[in-house]
């Protein structure tokens, strides 16, 4: 009797080990989920850097938009050297002023040579975003001479002289803006709406 079930042994026995080796990978890996209580979730690079570094990415304020709106609706306002309002006239940084005080509550210098000074973030030409004030040397002196405020897709607002019709949108792509182009300042990262979010973190 036992000779005639000798043959089936060693396939018994295959067949345990076999299905003792399909289920140890099984156990180890419900094991695992056990010990894990979360899913896995992966991170974005821009997440992972602001883990390491411990900084949030910029986030436009809102108040850009209402800037940007209001300056649009000022297309075609005179130009007039030191004019810093509907009525008079805007020359570029009276512009600028303008907006900034009446649609972000900001007090900016009165000129651009001051306005370049302001110690806001500077912005690479390549990530400018809405909102960012732009600086020109137009004029060959080596020095800032004109400013704009950035309206993305490489244009820009800016109250230009009288000869160009005042208020006006240009491309920064434009040969002469691209060769009298400076550097660009975040100057809405100082708004008092981003500071009181600086102090609440």
């Amino acid at each position: 009797m036992l000779k005639r079930f000798a043959p089936l042994v060693p396939i018994a026995l295959s067949a345990l080990l076999a299905a003792c080796a399909s289920q140890a990978p099984q156990s180890q890996m419900d094991l695992a989920q056990q010990q894990s209580q979360e899913p896995v979730e992966y991170m974005t690079d821009e997440q992972l850097a602001a883990d390491i570094t411990d900084d949030k990415p910029y986030e436009l304020p809102s108040l850009a938009d209402s800037i940007l709106s209001e300056g649009l609706a000022l297309v075609g306002t005179k130009y007039r050297f030191g004019g810093t309002s509907i009525k008079t006239g805007f020359d570029c940084s009276g512009f600028i002023g303008y907006l900034f005080r009446e649609e972000a509550g900001m007090q900016l210098p009165r000129s651009t040579r001051e306005m370049i000074n302001l110690d806001a973030p500077l912005v690479a030409r390549d990530e400018l975003e809405p909102g960012d004030l732009i600086f020109f040397n137009n004029r060959g002196r080596g020095r800032v001479s004109h400013a704009g405020i950035y309206l993305g897709d490489d244009q820009f607002i800016h109250s230009s002289s009288s000869r160009s019709g005042g208020v006006r949108i240009d491309s920064l792509d434009d040969s002469y803006w691209s060769r009298s182009y400076m550097e660009a300042k975040r100057v809405l990262a100082l708004a008092p709406e981003q500071e009181a979010e600086t102090q609440q973190r």
